[in-house]
């Protein structure tokens, strides 16, 4: 069954601390974006300011030029799944390696142009990849459903790889994207900036309820 993953973009402790108390209610797994201001040039919270609560899962997704710099930093705060860019720079089986013996996860994500191909050789060390489909280190942008041709991709390779998509998720498109072989919904501005946001929540809940019957 796919997963609702809300997500949490912040420039600042203040907003990352608010957008962490709207979700905490109901979140059971987090999508915390960071980003290094070379990879992306948005500037979001530094590593060693976030946090979340003990009763959800983190995944962290590094926009980073170099992830490989930050893997200390990370393994301590032990997240569930650390997610860095395939176009990213460094060694990714050393840094699979390193994340795999702290018993964290390890994903790839793929910018928009970025052929799905460049992850072949990967496949066997990682855990999960992202589908990407909007502006790096922003919420919102448009859910871009050719990018399901990826998931097919993917999945016909490593079919019990976790796949997970992020950009653009609303109620109108939640199940056409778990109908294309979508596991995770990391959903941002649908969730973060509605009236309430619990009940935006609850929507895509029901729509991933109704899809398993």
């Amino acid at each position: 069954m796919s997963v609702i993953c809300p997500t949490i973009t912040a420039n600042n402790a203040h907003t990352f601390r608010q957008q962490i108390e709207k979700i905490a209610p109901f979140a059971t797994r987090i999508h915390i974006d960071l980003t290094d201001g070379l990879f992306a040039t948005t500037t979001l919270l530094n590593l060693e300011h976030i946090w979340w609560p003990h009763s959800v899962l983190a995944d962290l997704h590094l926009m980073y030029e170099r992830p490989d710099l930050y893997l200390d930093e990370i393994i301590k705060l032990k997240p569930s799944l650390t997610i860095v860019q395939a176009e990213a720079q460094g060694n990714f089986s050393e840094i699979a390696k390193a994340l795999h013996q702290a018993d964290i996860k390890i994903g790839v994500a793929l910018l928009e142009n970025t052929p799905v191909k460049t992850i072949n050789g990967a496949l066997d060390d990682i855990d999960h990849v992202l589908i990407f489909s909007g502006n790096l280190g922003h919420q919102g942008g448009d859910a871009k459903l050719k990018h399901l041709d990826k998931v097919k991709y993917i999945k016909n390779r490593k079919p019990e790889i976790e796949v997970s998509w992020d950009g653009g998720i609303t109620n109108h498109n939640a199940k056409q994207l778990i109908d294309g072989g979508v596991d995770v919904l990391n959903v941002g501005g649908y969730i973060q900036r509605a009236k309430d946001p619990g009940d935006a929540y609850a929507k895509l809940k029901k729509i991933i309820n109704a899809d398993k019957q």
